[in-house]
């Protein structure tokens, strides 16, 4: 199986981490290829900021269509460019947001948020709404750690988001937390160990769903809005992009 994962962000290290534990999730036989648009934002921290990152993605889905893959992970918590990746390939795309929503859903009645920016929290909500899993989240906690310094300050961040947590679950009530960030991935499994619930990291487990929906043989629809984007000029810098 070929598995195409993309950071919708430009920073080249976070795109390293991000694909370490992508090749941690992955079973046998997981070929996978990491990649980051060729412009836009060092992080997604705000909307200006996703929908160049969505841009990204989609200039990715195609730059890598000749590979071919077999499905389509995308990296970043607010999951931009899901819809638009999904119109230029058939195969399987998953945010990371929601699998992780839904993996939350298999393990507890109830789950808790815990993510970067503040600002962002608002994000989370709009796409556990899309998900139809909002009234199993108890709540979306920001930490206010700027996604970069979950590398330039990796014990001082971890220190700030195990308290976090501690305090949604505590507060909310829930059974299992979700990580708000692609960038939190190498955090999950000594979380869980020390606060002694289910952690989901989404990048985990949107790769061991695409796995799934490419082993049932199950390809996106190609019927209504997501039938390949109809052809017409396109301007400027995306000018190659039409047909």
């Amino acid at each position: 199986m070929k598995l195409l994962l993309i950071n919708p962000n430009t920073t080249a290290s976070m795109t390293a981490t991000i694909a370490a534990a992508a090749r941690a999730a992955a079973g046998a036989g997981v070929e996978l290829r990491a990649v980051q648009p060729s412009f836009g934002p060092a992080s997604i921290e705000c909307h200006v900021d996703e929908v160049v990152g969505a841009a990204g993605v989609a200039e990715q889905v195609r730059a890598n269509a000749g590979w071919a893959p077999d499905a389509v992970v995308v990296a970043c918590f607010g999951d931009p460019g899901v819809d638009a990746a999904r119109e230029l390939t058939d195969a399987p795309v998953l945010g990371i947001a929601e699998a992780a929503f839904h993996a939350a859903s298999f393990l507890a009645t109830s789950f808790s948020v815990v993510t970067t920016l503040t600002r962002t929290c608002t994000t989370a909500e709009r796409l556990l709404q899309r998900s139809g899993l909002a009234a199993l989240c108890r709540g979306v906690h920001g930490t206010d750690i700027p996604v970069l310094d979950l590398e330039r300050e990796p014990q001082a961040t971890f220190a700030r988001i195990e308290a976090a947590a501690r305090e949604a679950l505590a507060r909310d009530g829930s059974g299992a937390l979700v990580l708000g960030c692609a960038g939190m991935a190498p955090l999950c499994a000594r979380l869980s160990d020390r606060l002694g619930v289910p952690v989901v990291d989404g990048v985990a487990a949107a790769v061991r769903f695409a796995e799934a929906l490419h082993g049932l043989g199950l390809r996106t629809s190609r019927r209504g809005d997501y039938a390949p984007p109809p052809p017409k000029p396109w301007a400027g810098w995306a000018s190659s992009w039409g047909g």
